[in-house]
């Protein structure tokens, strides 16, 4: 699978979660090309969740929450493509509430604002690198 296919499989993954999920956590820093260390599954524990870090130039962070915090979201997209533009909105019906996502023109909806927003931002990424190619950086926009 290309990477564009992986950001809209994970895209759809997103959507398809009722709640936020730290394997989709880790899958989604691999899918932007960041290097993840995953917990080995033994030390997996209801004291010790699944979790893991990546590699940020020579430092290793812990993986953020990215489908469960929109903060999170937001600061990976502004590292990664700091000019896109992007929204966020809640749609109430009778009996639910969901959320919609707007990221450069792409967008995205879920159960939770972050879990939107990353499908939103997952299928930005995923066509500007059918646009353009994944080697080159994202268009700057006023």
């Amino acid at each position: 699978m290309d990477r564009p296919d992986n950001l809209l499989a994970l895209a759809d993954r997103c959507e398809a979660t009722g709640k936020p999920d730290r394997m989709l956590d880790a899958d989604i820093y691999e899918a932007l090309g960041f290097t993840v260390r995953r917990k080995p599954k033994h030390l997996v524990s209801r004291r010790a969740p699944i979790g893991g870090i990546y590699q940020q130039g020579a430092l290793w962070k812990a993986l953020g929450s990215v489908s469960a915090n929109i903060d999170v979201a937001v600061g990976l997209l502004r590292q990664k493509a700091p000019g896109w533009s992007w929204s966020v909105q809640c749609v109430v019906g009778e009996d639910s509430a969901a959320f919609q996502a707007l990221v450069a023109e792409c967008s995205g909806s879920g159960a939770v604002g972050a879990l939107a927003f990353c499908a939103a931002m997952l299928r930005a990424f995923a066509d500007r690198d059918t646009a353009t190619g994944p080697a080159n950086p994202p268009p700057a926009q006023d």
